[in-house]
């Protein structure tokens, strides 16, 4: 009997797979039928943060599709290969947004049957892009959805580079010394678009405030491999945290060694 790998915290009972994942919440209903790589064929139901999925015997051949390379200098003795793909049929929830399986999942928009669906009153809309000071007042209130090249866009940008940003020194794991340059920003969503947009009247903005985090070189143990590292991204920040407090924790979180304000640190 085949078990189909979900998480890393599966269980197996009989044909069954279960796995719990709370930060996974969706509803599905999806019937698959794979080849070589994924063999047979299972039925997959999840209900918010739970999934169940059944083992069942050959009942639908996935998809295969013979592709000639004959005509290649480089081409097998073969003259070719079969390139599969599965066979996925029904329906998932995620996020306000229904996912429609009829047939070939090939990755490939010409030819995969699949169609994704927004539902507006179940969407978030973006409503606020706010910069913060060091202090962590209120630095700017960014123009909303500025188009590119517009007036507004120009205005954007030069906001964005004057807001005050904090620099620090930290050792990487490996012990090179890196700077990280950050700056806190806010964004906010409400509830519903289009004709839903009264929905907001009944359920509470959602805000997410961030620190954003550039390096002056590549971090993290991936860098210097094919995968690589990274120069940016932003992290959330906690109720109360200003930068030093937040990039102390990221590098807590991360293996890195926190040393200390950099000399080319912006002060508001």
């Amino acid at each position: 009997m085949r078990h189909y790998r979900w998480s890393d915290d599966d269980r197996y009972f009989g044909p069954f797979t279960y796995a719990r994942e709370r930060n996974y919440r969706t509803f599905t209903v999806i019937f698959t039928a794979g080849e070589s790589e994924h063999p047979g064929n299972r039925l997959r139901i999840s209900l918010l943060s739970h999934t169940l999925i059944l083992s069942l015997p050959q009942m639908i051949p996935g998809h295969r599709v013979w592709v000639d390379t004959s005509r290649h200098s480089w081409a097998s003795a073969r003259g070719g290969y079969w390139d599969e793909s599965e066979k996925q049929y029904g329906f998932s929830l995620v996020e306000g947004t229904l996912h429609l399986r009829f047939g070939e999942q090939t990755h490939d928009s010409d030819t995969d049957k699949s169609k994704c669906i927004f539902l507006p009153w179940r969407q978030w809309r973006f409503v606020g892009h706010r910069l913060y000071a060091l202090d962590g007042k209120l630095f700017a209130q960014l123009p909303h959805r500025a188009r590119f090249n517009s007036p507004q866009y120009a205005a954007q940008e030069l906001l964005i580079k004057g807001c005050p940003t904090q620099s620090f020194e930290f050792d990487d794991f490996d012990g090179e010394r890196i700077t990280a340059t950050t700056k806190i920003e806010e964004r906010e969503w409400a509830f519903g678009e289009g004709k839903f947009k009264w929905l907001s009247l009944f359920r509470r903005n959602k805000v997410r405030r961030s620190l954003d985090l550039r390096f002056s070189a590549e971090t993290g143990k991936r860098k210097g491999s094919w995968k690589g590292g990274t120069l940016g991204h932003g992290i959330d920040m906690l109720p109360g945290e200003l930068h030093e407090d937040a990039f102390r924790r990221y590098c807590a979180e991360h293996g890195m060694t926190f040393v200390g304000t950099s000399d080319a640190s912006v002060l508001a």
